[in-house]
């Protein structure tokens, strides 16, 4: 079973970028990163060079870099970018959305969990457009997964196994809209939250989080499904996405996990006082609300 560190979806410094990536570079056991802004398009020029110096780093390390795309290219310059890196030949595409897959096809591609793939010939069409690897879209259950998996043996399935969930773009910012400013000039309020600003209800309950332009789980996904159920599924990847805890002890936890020395119940038990961004969720597995936990609580 293989680990993926996913793209980084929040705005942190650059320094604090650097140092991530050095540290998955040197200690994390991971197979394949996957580097790129996915989720607003201002961002982008922040990290270019912190980017571009990670991947080399990680690259000698042994790692497989991916880069990925825009989920939600909407100026031009977005879709110019998005194409170019969608259709450069030397390095291999996460799509974030369909004008990637039109740019990169027929040559291999990832699709993305933001793409909307939620059934056997919807994937069966992507790989007849060159895609090779599906990270699943959050909200399926094993069962969909396993549909897919069964229909496109040939296709690599990845499962969003840990991090906040994300469900949804917008092309307006809530963050800058909170403290009332237009998106155009935001001053990047989002670098204040670095897993995301917590939202609550109006009677005071945890509800989602915002990230940007970006709506995602108030929970923290952590499968909780057996590593040999996942293999007779199909998921052959586990993606991590990134944190602002110790995500290298998040990789050797879910290592440990892969390779048969800790159960499920075990590898939350050890992820729970690295201090998540929420409480940990895993409803969307089993065919129930995401803000479950458990087969026992859905069940319930």
């Amino acid at each position: 079973m293989e680990l993926a560190i996913g793209p980084l979806l929040f705005n942190w410094p650059a320094e604090r970028v650097e140092a991530f990536y050095a540290r998955i570079a040197d200690e994390a056991p991971v197979e394949t990163v996957y580097l790129g802004e996915v989720v607003c398009g201002k961002r982008q020029p922040l990290l270019q060079d912190v980017l571009a110096r990670a991947a080399e780093r990680l690259e000698t390390a042994g790692k497989t870099v991916i880069w990925s795309t825009l989920a939600l290219p909407s100026t031009s310059r977005e879709r110019r970018l998005a194409a170019e890196l969608a259709a450069d030949p030397d390095h291999l595409i996460e799509a974030g959305d369909m004008s990637a897959v039109w740019s990169r096809a027929p040559a291999p591609f990832v699709a993305g969990p933001l793409l909307n793939v939620y059934n056997a010939p919807a994937a069966a069409e992507l790989v007849r457009m060159g895609c090779v690897r599906l990270c699943a879209n959050v909200e399926l259950p094993l069962t969909s997964i396993a549909e897919i998996a069964q229909a496109c043996p040939e296709l690599e399935l990845e499962l969003f196994a840990f991090g906040r969930l994300p469900l949804a773009l917008s092309s307006r910012c809530a963050q800058a809209r909170m403290e009332g400013l237009h998106r155009d000039a935001c001053r990047y309020v989002c670098d204040q939250h670095p897993d995301g600003m917590d939202v609550t209800t109006i009677e005071g309950q945890d509800f989602l989080a915002v990230n940007g332009l970006q709506t995602l789980s108030h929970g923290c996904q952590l499968v909780d499904v057996e590593i040999q159920r996942l293999k007779e599924v199909g998921v052959s990847v586990l993606r991590l996405s990134p944190h602002s805890l110790d995500m290298v002890a998040v990789c050797n936890l879910f290592r440990a996990f892969t390779t048969g020395q800790l159960t499920s119940w075990e590898l939350a038990q050890g992820i729970e006082p690295l201090g998540p961004p929420g409480p940990l969720v895993s409803g969307y597995l089993h065919g129930a609300a995401g803000a479950h936990r458990g087969a026992r609580e859905v069940a319930a």
